[in-house]
């Protein structure tokens, strides 16, 4: 067996993330996508802390757009009680200063 001359290289700590954000934004749909995301992540954060626990453990804050910022259940028990619960998490996410775009609950599809 003959030896290559090329040796693996151990990435530099840190060097993975600071390449891949740098590659998010250098592009703008990346960089729009991420920012989607923290905003989907924010408003998750706001919203499960006046959910029940059981309630808020089954559900996640999903897609945000132009059209609707999605709360994915786990069960369609879930998305029953998300959907009651509408009113309220409207009013405090107009309370954190999110006026738009309107809440949609789906339940997360089975895999398998």
């Amino acid at each position: 067996m003959v030896a290559s001359s090329r040796q693996c290289q151990r990435p530099q700590p840190g060097a993975p993330a600071a390449s891949l954000q740098s590659a998010i934004g250098g592009n703008a749909t990346l960089a729009g996508l991420l920012e989607r995301l923290a905003q989907s992540q924010a408003r998750w954060a706001a919203v499960a802390a006046l959910l029940p626990p059981e309630l808020a453990a089954a559900a996640r804050g999903g897609s945000l757009d132009d059209k609707a910022w999605v709360i994915v259940a786990d069960h369609a028990a879930a998305a029953a009680k998300l959907r009651q619960c509408l009113p309220d998490i409207e009013r405090a996410l107009q309370a954190h200063g999110w006026l738009a775009p309107p809440v949609k609950v789906k339940v997360r599809p089975r895999v398998g």
